[in-house]
């Protein structure tokens, strides 16, 4: 079971605050509705996969615990370590947890909330931040709740979620599923992509 050790505190929420606009010259752009950020990604020509963590096993993980989906090689770290649960992957003490990913990702987003010790979510201020200091902060209720963020320009390549409650003072253990990359088809497979879509056209003719 997880650790109620190290909860994050209102603070770190309130000194995040001035990140929670994107930055404009960072060309990161914010989301928050699943369908719209696959038919934006999508109309840029990405390909997208989908991490559920539903094949890792239920239970305690030290950090960093890696994998990967399709090219998209990921790790996760946090202070104490981690734990997976249901298919949610979380941490095992109420402390920050970041996702490293690459390569040539260029957008991410999931289902990204606070839970108890035992997985229940916690309505809570969750902030996410990009390693290029984008942020977005949020008040988060629910485990369908989206985010999901998309670089016109570099690759993104790590994100970090913090969650603290909205009232009161429990620990709230920062908590991802569903987690989604975005990834620009190398040349070949955009050819294949092509030459695929030149025949379904000639199809409807």
């Amino acid at each position: 079971m997880k650790s109620s050790l190290g909860l994050f505190t209102a603070a770190a929420a309130v000194a995040s605050s001035s990140l929670l606009a994107t930055d404009a010259s960072a060309a990161v752009i914010a989301f928050t509705q699943k369908f719209v950020w696959e038919a934006y990604v999508n109309a840029q020509g990405n390909s997208v996969y989908l991490e559920d963590f539903n094949d890792i096993a239920d239970g305690f993980y030290a950090s960093p615990f890696s994998s990967s989906v399709g090219p998209v090689n990921w790790n996760a770290l946090a202070t104490g370590g981690l734990y997976v649960q249901g298919g949610q992957f979380s941490t095992n003490v109420a402390t920050a947890l970041t996702f490293n990913f690459g390569p040539d990702v260029r957008g991410v987003g999931g289902n990204l909330y606070g839970t108890d010790i035992s997985f229940n979510v916690v309505p809570s201020i969750v902030t996410i931040s990009l390693a290029d200091g984008t942020s977005y902060i949020g008040f988060v209720d629910s485990s369908a709740n989206y985010t999901g963020f998309y670089s016109t320009g570099a690759a993104i390549t790590s994100l970090t979620i913090s969650a603290t409650p909205s009232s009161g003072s429990a620990a709230v253990f920062p908590t991802a599923d569903n987690l989604q990359f975005a990834v620009i088809p190398t040349p070949g497979a955009r050819a294949l992509l092509g030459l695929a879509g030149l025949a379904g056209a000639r199809r409807r003719r």
